[in-house]
């Protein structure tokens, strides 16, 4: 991993501005970054690759996103009912 990339990492304290997302509610922004993260990891993983630059995707929803829901749609995974595409 690049040195720039491991220093955002070491400084990160919480999520940045995304313009995607430009308004207060940060939900879509919240889920998107769920979604980011588990499709990073997919991907990454079916090449071999390390999957450290998809921890990004991780602080930013796990700062945004209330534990209740990320523990909801943890569980959704495991059994197979997650309403997004992973």
């Amino acid at each position: 991993m690049s040195e720039a990339v491991e220093e955002k990492l070491k400084n990160y304290r919480t999520a940045p501005f995304d313009a995607r997302f430009p308004n207060t509610n940060q939900t879509r922004n919240c889920f998107q970054n769920y979604l980011d993260f588990h499709r990073c990891n997919k991907a990454l993983s079916g090449k071999d690759q390390d999957t450290a630059p998809c921890q990004w995707y991780q602080r930013v929803y796990k700062s945004l996103c209330p534990m209740s829901w990320v523990q909801k749609w943890d569980d959704q995974l495991e059994a197979g009912n997650f309403p997004g595409k992973i």
